[in-house]
């Protein structure tokens, strides 16, 4: 093919570790301001998934025969799932966000129940409420900023297509 083409990121395997995009093209603003906040919260989810691991590892006797049942089962849901939904958000896939934003329902919501459990009781609440805000006004804006490039592009093919040929 001569003309230019959409990139389809659909079917790249290294979607989510490609830094840039192809052919020099420069990325959508709001889809770079995503990426980067993306991998700012992975950090700091990755960090408190440790501290989690912490209180189960450091602990002298099982986290079951200190802690009531409930709270050693909260200890490891957000110690395995914490890291998980750290490494999708780094990765910048779909399913990290998806798994995060469970994850921050969940802290919400045990944060409501126990507030206690986590360092900074009901402050967590409205920190996790505006991130998910960002995250999904940042996800709208990158998919908006998606849609007007393939818009460009379909309007480019479009008059390369319909160049008259030359006279002879």
């Amino acid at each position: 093919m001569d003309g230019p083409t959409i990139y389809d990121d659909g079917d790249d395997p290294s979607r989510a570790i490609r830094v840039g995009e192809p052919n020099g093209v420069d990325a959508a603003k709001w889809g770079v301001l995503l990426s980067r906040f993306m991998r700012i919260i992975a950090f700091f989810w990755l960090v408190q998934g440790l501290m989690q691991w912490r209180i189960i590892l450091a602990a002298d006797r099982s986290i079951f025969e200190t802690m009531p049942q409930s709270a050693a089962f909260a200890v490891i849901f957000f110690a395995v799932l914490d890291l998980i939904a750290g490494v999708g958000l780094w990765l910048a896939t779909p399913w990290g966000g998806v798994l995060w934003l469970l994850v921050a329902s969940a802290q919400i919501f045990l944060t409501l129940s126990m507030p206690s459990f986590f360092i900074g009781g009901y402050w967590l609440i409205g920190v996790d409420a505006v991130l998910i805000a960002m995250y999904f006004g940042l996800t709208f804006e990158a998919g908006r900023d998606v849609e007007a490039q393939r818009m460009r592009e379909r309007r480019r093919r479009r008059r390369f297509d319909r160049k008259p040929p030359k006279p002879s």
